[in-house]
């Protein structure tokens, strides 16, 4: 039985659908999708004149894992929908919070699809592990490959003129607003990023920002249907992305696969395939560093809005205690590469 806040929640969608649609729209059913760290997310079944229709409900939460624009999300989305890169087809946003009681956005579903990499963990699904692994990392490289201006995200997202220094600083800030107490992993990590900072970048792109295991939708037979959780995308370095696609948390503990898939080296090679560039390994060391570095920084911050913000979702919690433990063990793996690596892989 579907409590009655939700399929009041429900009932409401319907009447801003069919004020869009200008036709009879009725609930067919309402659930959430556990796990979103930065909206609501809802699995809508409607009611169109005796067909059904299947949405997903991205709404903004009182508080957040990370602070990020439905605005800005949603026109990634809508560039990435053009460009044909697999995501969900947009189809409304609505920032009136008269409607849902807060701002919301509406999605095409991807039907028949999981986002779960581990239950690809066992032998009998390497085949099918495998294929999700090669289309993760040479999607990542056609991203890359793609100018962000053609693409048209320089529309209403900036072009910074060092990639580098400006996602330290901002990541920095984070920590240094949000920290409930001293961060001593981190301020060296910071100070090593500013002592190596690598040179602007030769080539732009658009930067997902939370590429990663989980944040996509693959078939049963692998192929990967849709791109999910761009609240983070910008113009960056496409390292950026690479990197933090690799980073050791991702399939924590078993770490011998990059996210959970394929050896860290064949998914570079893969990238290095579909994106025509060459991985610069002096540059890319230090994007590794970094990607755990942001990771802190969003565990960090996880920790400050569970402990002061409106929400209690365990998720904030988790985050806050697991993860940044987690991350920290692997930034003093980092930090110092010539004592044994316990809990991240050399740098490549």
């Amino acid at each position: 039985m579907v409590p009655a806040a939700l399929e009041a929640l429900g009932l409401r969608l319907c009447g801003y659908l069919q004020a869009q649609w200008g036709e009879p729209v009725a609930l067919a059913g309402i659930e959430q999708i556990p796990g979103g760290a930065s909206r609501e997310t809802y699995r809508v079944r409607l009611d169109l004149r005796g067909l059904e229709r299947v949405v997903i409900l991205r709404r903004d939460p009182k508080t957040s894992l990370i602070d990020t624009e439905r605005a800005h999300e949603y026109r990634t989305y809508e560039a990435a929908f053009r460009a044909g890169l697999p995501v969900p087809e947009p189809l409304f946003l609505e920032e009136d919070p008269s409607w849902l009681e807060r701002p919301f956005s509406v999605m095409a579903e991807i039907a028949d699809c999981s986002s779960r990499v581990a239950d690809l963990a066992g032998d009998e699904q390497a085949e099918v592990r495998a294929r999700v692994g090669a289309e993760k990392w040479a999607l990542l490289g056609r991203l890359a490959a793609m100018d962000p201006h053609a693409l048209g995200v320089t529309s209403f997202m900036p072009v910074p003129e060092h990639p580098a220094a400006r996602e330290l600083e901002y990541w920095a800030g984070v920590i240094d607003a949000d920290a409930l107490h001293p961060q001593p992993v981190a301020a060296a990590a910071i100070r090593w990023l500013r002592a190596h900072l690598p040179p602007p970048s030769d080539r732009l792109a658009l930067v997902h920002g939370d590429y990663r295991s989980g944040n996509f939708l693959f078939a049963p037979d692998g192929s990967i249907k849709g791109v999910l959780d761009w609240e983070m995308a910008h113009v960056g370095d496409p390292l950026e992305d690479l990197a933090w696609s690799l980073d050791p948390l991702w399939p924590w503990p078993d770490r011998h696969l990059a996210g959970g898939l394929l050896p860290r080296e064949e998914a570079i090679a893969l990238w290095e395939q579909a994106s025509g560039m060459r991985v610069d390994r002096e540059a890319f060391r230090w994007w590794q560093v970094f990607a755990s570095l942001k990771g802190l920084a969003i565990w960090i911050s996880s920790t400050e809005d569970f402990a002061h913000g409106e929400s209690k979702e365990p998720i904030l919690a988790v985050a806050g205690w697991v993860m940044t433990d987690r991350q920290n063990r692997i930034l003093v793996d980092r930090l110092h590469p010539d004592a044994p690596a316990r809990y991240a892989e050399p740098l490549l």
